[in-house]
C-alpha cells in the first residue's frame, strides 16, 4: 500500500496544478479526500495492519494528506486572486461620469442643522469645542453644581457603565455641559465656544429619544452681563429661523450650572392648529440658557470675582422640527430613505451667511 501512495500523491498533485478553475480544484479535494476520496479510502485500510505497520504507514499517508492539503489550498487561493485582477479589469468604474438622478446622496437635516448653527455663531466669533461621549461623574454632574442626590443622577435618567477595577464609575453623557468643563479647565479666557454632539438620556417618545444632539454656547471673560446673553440669543434666533423682527423673552427658571437662569421664548402662532414663527401673539419656549453659576467656575479652576460668563443650551433636532416641520423627532433616526430624500439636503449646500441658509 505505501508503495502505491507516492504514485498517488503525484496524480493528485498533477491534478491539482492543472485545475483552470476553483470548482476544478474543488473536485480534485472531493477526489482525494472527500468520504470516498483515494486517499480517505487507504486510511481506511490501515485497520488490517500490525501495530508498527500502522504506525509507519499513518505517519506517511498524513505528510502526503497534508502535502495535497496546502497544495489544494495554494492552488485555490491563486486562482481566486486570478479571477478577481480579471474582473476588477474588466469591471472598470468611470468615476467622472456624471451619477444618476435618483442616486444623488442627501444630508442629513442634523448635519445641516449644525452646519447652519456653526455658520452663524461662527460669524459672532465663536470656535467649536468637542469632548468624549463616555464621561466621568465629575465632568457630568460634580462641577456642574449638580448636588449629591439631584434626580438627573439616578438610573432612570443616565445610562451608566459598569464600575472599572478601581471602582470608578463612568456614564454616557447626558448633556454636552462636560465640554464646557473640560475647556474652562483647558484654555485660560477669554473663552467663546459652541458645543455641538450627541448626548444620551433614557427617554423615547414623539418628542424624546435615548440618543439626540445638543449645541451649547458658552462665553467667558471679564464683565459679561446677562445683557451679552439676551444680545446674542436674540440675533441667533432671528437669523436661524429667517425673521428680523422675531419677538424674544425670557423667563426666570432654574438649573444646577446657572445662576440667574432663563428659558427663552420666541414668538409664534398656532392658529388652526399649525405652527408658524413670528411675531404672532404667541410663545414658544427654545431653549435653556443663564449665566455660569459661580461654583463652576471655581470647580474649573477660575475665579469668579474676576471672571463671568454665561451658557446656553438647546436641541438641534428640536430647532430643525420647528424650522423645517418636521413632525416625530424618532423619524430622524429610522434610516428612511424615503424621508431622507423628503427632508434632506444637497451635499454641497454649505450654510453660509453670504451664501444663504437653507430654509
Amino acid at each position: 500500500m505505501s508503495a502505491n501512495l507516492p504514485q498517488l500523491r503525484d496524480e493528485i498533485l498533477k491534478a491539482c496544478a492543472a485545475a483552470s478553475e476553483v470548482a476544478a480544484v474543488e473536485a480534485v479535494r472531493v477526489d482525494a479526500l472527500g468520504k470516498k476520496g483515494r486517499v480517505t479510502e487507504l486510511m481506511k485500510t490501515m485497520g488490517s495492519l500490525s501495530p508498527d505497520e500502522r504506525k509507519a504507514f499513518g505517519q506517511q499517508i498524513n505528510a502526503v494528506k497534508d502535502e495535497i492539503t496546502a497544495a489544494i489550498d495554494a492552488r485555490k487561493k491563486e486562482l481566486e486572486a486570478s479571477a478577481l485582477d480579471a474582473r476588477m479589469a474588466h469591471e472598470v468604474l468611470d468615476v467622472t461620469l456624471p451619477i444618476r438622478p435618483e442616486g444623488r446622496g442627501s444630508l442629513h437635516p442634523i448635519s445641516q442643522t449644525i452646519e447652519e448653527l456653526t455658520a452663524i455663531f461662527g460669524t459672532m466669533g465663536f470656535e467649536v469645542a468637542e469632548g468624549p461621549d463616555v464621561e466621568d461623574d465629575f465632568h457630568n454632574f460634580t462641577a456642574l453644581n449638580f448636588p449629591p442626590g439631584h434626580p438627573a443622577r439616578e438610573m432612570h435618567d443616565t445610562f451608566f457603565l459598569p464600575a472599572d477595577e478601581a471602582g470608578n464609575r463612568y456614564l454616557l453623557r447626558t448633556h454636552t455641559s462636560p465640554v464646557q468643563v473640560r475647556t474652562m479647565m483647558s484654555k485660560q479666557p477669554p473663552i467663546r465656544v459652541i458645543i455641538p454632539g450627541r448626548t444620551y438620556r433614557c427617554d423615547y417618545d414623539m418628542t424624546h429619544t435615548p440618543m439626540f444632539h445638543q449645541m451649547e454656547l458658552l462665553v467667558i471673560e471679564k464683565n459679561i452681563t446677562m445683557a451679552h446673553l439676551r444680545g446674542c440669543l436674540a440675533e441667533f434666533v432671528r437669523v436661524y429661523f429667517g425673521v428680523d423682527d422675531l419677538a424674544t423673552r425670557f423667563r426666570p427658571s432654574f438649573f444646577p450650572f446657572t445662576e440667574p437662569s432663563a428659558e427663552m421664548d420666541i414668538g409664534c402662532s398656532r392658529q388652526g392648529g399649525e405652527l408658524k414663527i413670528g411675531n404672532f401673539g404667541d410663545w414658544l419656549e427654545i431653549l435653556g440658557c443663564g449665566m455660569v453659576h459661580p461654583n463652576v467656575l471655581k470647580a474649573c479652576g477660575l475665579d469668579p470675582e474676576e471672571y463671568q460668563g454665561f451658557a446656553a443650551g438647546l436641541g438641534v433636532e428640536r430647532i430643525a422640527m420647528l424650522k423645517y416641520g418636521i413632525p416625530d423627532l424618532r423619524t430622524f433616526f429610522e434610516s428612511d430613505l424615503r424621508w431622507l430624500r423628503h427632508y434632506g439636503f444637497a451635499a454641497l449646500d454649505v450654510p453660509t451667511l453670504t451664501g444663504g441658509l437653507a430654509r
